[in-house]
């Protein structure tokens, strides 16, 4: 008898076992994928010849949440070129335009860009391009953009303050794709060489 139960308990814990390692696995490989099918669209902000600090801690903020594809609407080639030089960028979108560049043009090129190759997240600094660009680009996607933001937890969840600054709110968006603009002095600057990523003129046009 004592043989006989030690037998089963010895398959019935082997095979609990070999559950929770399966689960365990099943896990990894799921969370494996969604990091893989991750992709981001950085709206940079530059001075007309080269991006500016808060597009680079834009980068750092975007690091964890898949490819990086910077979109340069207007400006020079160096622009373009100072962007692939970052490190984390693996591509740069360079939309030429001779118009005044603003909310609503950038607003476009980001709707263009997204429909084009579809992004699972769309960041922007949160300076006076990113608030004007961000929002009008999220009420024709049906989304809500989280602003302001301070950290990245996850692919779904930031950290944004409220009430002034004296308290924080953890915001959880369940968008299809997630716009945010990102507090840059919360974030270090990505390195601004070393990367070697390819600039592309973009399918759509910019007027």
């Amino acid at each position: 008898f004592f043989l006989h139960f030690s037998t089963n308990f010895l398959l019935f814990s082997k095979s609990i076992m070999i559950s929770a390692i399966s689960s365990r696995a099943a896990r990894t490989l799921t969370s494996t994928a969604n990091r893989r099918l991750a992709s981001t669209l950085i709206v940079a902000d530059h001075d007309g010849s080269a991006v500016n600090a808060s597009t680079l801690s834009t980068v750092t903020a975007a690091s964890t949440l898949g490819d990086i594809t910077v979109l340069v609407v207007g400006g020079s080639e160096d622009v373009a070129k100072s962007a692939s030089n970052v490190q984390g960028v693996s591509k740069v979108l360079h939309a030429s335009t001779e118009g005044y560049i603003g909310g609503e043009n950038v607003a476009e090129a980001i709707l263009a860009a997204h429909s084009s190759t579809p992004f699972t997240h769309i960041l922007a600094p949160h300076s006076n391009l990113g608030k004007n660009s961000i929002p009008r680009a999220a009420a024709t996607l049906s989304a809500s953009p989280v602003t302001d933001v301070i950290e990245v937890q996850s692919s779904d969840t930031f950290v944004r303050p409220m009430y002034a600054g004296n308290a924080l709110a953890k915001v959880k968006n369940s968008d299809d794709v997630k716009l945010v603009t990102v507090r840059p002095t919360a974030f270090d600057k990505a390195a601004d060489t070393g990367g070697a990523a390819p600039v592309e003129a973009p399918s759509f046009t910019q007027s």
